[in-house]
Parts: C-alpha cells; structure tokens; sequence
C-alpha cells in the first residue's frame, strides 16, 4: 500500500534550515497496523501528514496503491486523500456546533453521497461502535473517550483502506485509551491498514510492527510479539 524511498523532508526559515526526515525508507502492506515512536521533535507528526497527503517531501518517492503521489499539486493530493484516507486526531477536532450524527456524516457530504445513503452509513456506522444511543448529542455533552469513538467514525465513514491516528488516545484515560485501541484493533482485523503515531509502548503493543523515529531517522524498527508468534 505504502512505499517511502529515501523520502526528505526540510523546513527552511530566513534564519534557519530543520531537516525534519532524512531519507526514509519503508513499506507498508494492505492490512497491517504498524506504529510510529519516538520523542518529540524527532518526524513523526511530518512522516504522517506526509503519508495523509497533507504536505509534501523535499525528495525522494512515495508510492501510494501503486501510484507516485509525491509530485502531485495540491487538488491532486485532495482527490487521492479524501477517497482512500481517514483521520484520526489527539484532540479529536470535532465540530461543537453539529451533533454526533452530523459530525460524522461530513466526509460524506464532501463526497457527494446521497442523503438517503449518508443516513443508512451513518446508522449502521455509530450502532457498530456504539454510539447510537448519542447520535443527537452535541460534541461537549459527551465524555472524551465517547468524542474520540465519534472521530473513529467520522474517520471510517467513507470506508477508507488507510487509517492514519496520530496520538488517538492522548487525551484519554487509561480505561477509554484501551477502548479505542481495541477498537482500532477490530477494525485492522477487518482489513483497514492503520499507521499510528504514538508516544506510548503501551498502545504501540496493539500494532504488528513498530518503527522508531530519531532526528528525522528510522534508527529500529521490530515485529510485536503477537506478530512474532504468528510467523
């Protein structure tokens, strides 16, 4: 699904020059949860909102379903992203004036999906995890750990075959943090690739691979023990 190639990343000011990423290089296959550690500072935010599309690569290639996407313009970007890619946010980055329903409906909007089809996804969607019973609640009438369940769904809606999560359970106490995990789980079981950025061993646990970050560079990179086993 995902193929880096010594991919750079540099961020210039009138006073200074920060390489971000320094010629990395990975695979990602169809169907795998691989996370992404390392202190901050060290990349992970910019390898994400490179892998999402968000911004671009000084150098080097990013494949994507078989596709060089690395050069293309911004509309480019935007029509591979919004088909194939789902957000997930430390601050879950709903919007407080629209309910659960309509938060979550959004994406599908976006993508010109009937509103006959919006209401039948939508349904099937919160019932699944959970959450039907506050589809007309509003985002701050809801605890942290219901708001983050309502962004994995506003992330799942369009049915994308990428996850990108970055620090999903950061806001969140140990109880909902493991929740979400699990859930993220059930949905890589079910064949959504997810690549999560995270400070926490804890949650990278749940994944199959973790690669870790410094200065910019993978400097290890290992199988989880669950993996492991299952070679």
């Amino acid at each position: 699904m995902i193929k880096l190639n010594k991919l750079t990343k540099v961020y210039r000011t009138d006073e200074i020059e920060s390489t971000a990423l320094n010629e990395v290089s990975f695979e990602i296959k169809e169907g795998e949860f691989v996370s992404v550690m390392g202190p901050s500072g060290c990349g992970k935010s910019t390898l994400l909102n490179i892998l999402g599309m968000l911004d671009k690569p000084e150098s080097g290639s990013y494949e994507f379903l078989g596709n060089e996407v690395s050069k293309l313009n911004e509309k480019g970007r935007s029509e591979v992203r919004k088909k194939n890619i789902g957000f997930i946010f430390q601050n879950f980055n709903l919007i407080d004036e629209l309910t659960v329903f309509e938060n979550i409906e959004l994406p599908l909007i976006y993508n010109n999906v009937s509103a006959s089809e919006r209401k039948k996804r939508v349904n099937e969607l919160i019932d699944k995890i959970g959450i039907s019973h506050r589809a007309s609640h509003f985002p701050q009438q809801l605890s942290g750990g219901q708001q983050q369940r309502v962004a994995v769904a506003r992330a799942l809606i369009t049915r994308p075959p990428l996850i990108l999560a970055d620090e999903p359970t950061g806001n969140l106490d140990s109880s909902n943090g493991n929740e979400v995990m699990e859930l993220l789980c059930e949905l890589n079981e079910e064949g959504t690739t997810i690549v999560m950025v995270t400070h926490s061993s804890h949650d990278a646990s749940y994944s199959q691979r973790t690669i870790n970050l410094l200065d910019g560079q993978i400097v290890s990179e290992k199988k989880s023990k669950l993996a492991q086993a299952a070679v």
